[in-house]
């Protein structure tokens, strides 16, 4: 869960591996920063707050999933 919380915020890795076919393998990480570049603050913000909610969530569902476990 932590990997793939890191993994939503990854831009160099990702571009590498599997390019930027617009519409094909464009990623959250690879739709902010054009949307930042290009002066539409409002859209990035909006893709930054989106990636940070499944990251947290991913983190919250492993923690709520192990803690299940444990009992």
């Amino acid at each position: 869960m932590l990997a793939f919380a890191r993994a939503l915020g990854e831009f160099g890795a990702t571009i590498m591996v599997a390019g930027n076919i617009s519409g094909v393998t464009t990623t959250l990480s690879h739709r902010y920063l054009p949307a930042r570049a290009t002066g539409e603050d409002n859209h990035a913000w909006t893709l930054a707050g989106v990636s940070l909610a499944l990251a947290f969530a991913a983190l919250w569902t492993s923690e709520w999933l192990m803690r299940g476990r444990k009992h």
